[in-house]
């Protein structure tokens, strides 16, 4: 299927909150390649949000539980034929060291929150227009240091999140293979699902050069699918009343 997008759509808290991490820490990254002044601001901002997430989520704990979980999945594989037991074993030894890592490794909040700078500038953010040069001079100062070192520090700011970010990736690699895309379609616009108890994730394959998008509502029980127009038509409503070709993915 040429010119498609995926969309995904959690099931589960835990898997919402892997995804919103996902996102921000390539937004995060993103602002840290800008050498410009805006792309400093936009990487604090996003710096922030991702400290507000992890001081309202106990996010270690469900990572460790899946990390358990895929080490004795890849334990019962490696009894089957026809396994590539060489990079299944390297997967396993990934795994287990991420896993092992993160049961000792502090808070990313604790360890962030101890850093003076971060600390002096970071409620400004959360104020509309706060974060100008003359309300936070010791950032204007900031952006104005050498390249090298707000580079390292950046650097340093990214690293706290490296184990988590790791950790995160591998349980939802496994979580997006779980489940090849299957070719479905939504009567009128409209598609109903019933999901069992494996199911946290919802993965939705469609055309870019339709107008349309879908919208997924529902639980960990069942979910139902809604393709809505991005401009309705003239005199239209904003839901597609039209059979919908897309692929779907129940993980």
């Amino acid at each position: 299927m040429s010119n498609t997008t995926v969309y995904e759509f959690p099931l589960k808290e835990k898997v919402r909150n892997y995804l919103r991490i996902e996102q921000l820490m390539g937004q995060l990254k993103l602002g840290a390649a800008g050498l410009d002044n805006g792309l400093s601001l936009y990487f604090f901002e996003q710096l922030f949000t991702l400290l507000d997430l992890f001081e309202r989520i106990d996010i270690r704990t469900d990572i460790i539980k899946d990390l358990d979980g895929h080490e004795k999945n890849l334990v019962h594989w490696s009894q089957l034929p026809n396994i590539d037991n060489e990079a299944l074993q390297q997967t396993l030894k990934t795994i287990i060291n991420v896993r092992d890592q993160l049961k000792v490794s502090k808070k990313i909040s604790a360890v962030l929150r101890d850093d003076k700078f971060l600390a002096s500038i970071r409620q400004r953010f959360a104020i509309p227009g706060g974060t100008c040069s003359f309300d936070l001079p010791n950032l204007h100062y900031w952006c104005h240091r050498p390249i090298a070192e707000r580079q390292e520090d950046i650097k340093q700011w990214i690293m706290c999140f490296a184990l988590t970010e790791e950790a995160i990736s591998i349980a939802l690699s496994f979580l997006r293979e779980r489940t090849a895309f299957t070719a479905t379609e939504a009567a009128n616009g409209f598609y109903q699902g019933v999901a069992d108890d494996r199911n946290e994730l919802i993965r939705i394959r469609c055309q870019t050069n339709e107008e349309y998008y879908p919208v997924l509502s529902g639980n960990k029980y069942r979910y139902a699918i809604r393709f809505m127009y991005y401009t309705p038509p003239e005199g239209r409503s904003g839901a597609v009343e039209k059979p919908v070709q897309f692929d779907l993915a129940a993980c």
